[in-house]
């Protein structure tokens, strides 16, 4: 009668640890959004690609001295606008310095939580440190939004994987 009782208990267990994820049928994927055209104006898009309602644009960028570190001679010192975004939880795009052929000399995200301005308008102005002032053509905005990037499956197997976006562009990236 015991050993009845063990193996009616059997199959209840298993359907526990495949619940809990400590089975080897529990599948977790990681998949990356594919990089979107660089633009000096973008939508944002998320990481399915659907735009989210929210244009970034370089405003305006110029070869100067950065002010705090004068003696390291021009960066690119560039303004940005976010157009329809939450100044609070809103998207994040990459920035980068591009040659004339549209290889990347430098790049970083730029927040639109960071920028500040009057009537719903966010602008704000950052800076990019390029090896080579002298080859900067242009600052162009990678569209898809960095502003999230949920957790991975080798983080956690259970809760993570789902869609990411890009690898943030790097020096020598073609836009």
């Amino acid at each position: 009668m015991f050993r009845a009782r063990v193996f009616a208990g059997v199959p209840l267990a298993l359907v526990m640890l495949a619940l809990s994820g400590c089975s080897s049928l529990w599948s977790c994927t990681d998949t990356t959004a594919e990089r979107g055209e660089a633009g000096a104006r973008v939508r944002v898009v998320d990481t399915s690609g659907r735009p989210l309602g929210v244009t970034a644009e370089v405003v305006d960028w110029r070869l100067e001295p950065h002010p705090q570190v004068p003696s390291e001679g021009d960066q690119v010192h560039f303004r940005y606008r976010f157009d329809g975004a939450d100044e609070r939880s809103g998207p994040a795009v990459d920035a980068c310095a591009v040659d004339k052929e549209r290889v990347a000399l430098m790049c970083q995200t730029v927040y639109s939580s960071q920028a500040r301005g009057p009537d719903g308008d966010l602008t704000g102005d950052d800076w990019l440190a390029v090896e080579h002032p002298e080859q900067v053509a242009g600052v162009l905005l990678i569209p898809n939004d960095q502003s999230y990037d949920g957790r991975t499956c080798e983080q956690d197997s259970k809760d993570g994987g789902g869609q990411h976006p890009p690898e943030p562009a790097a020096v020598g990236d073609q836009l």
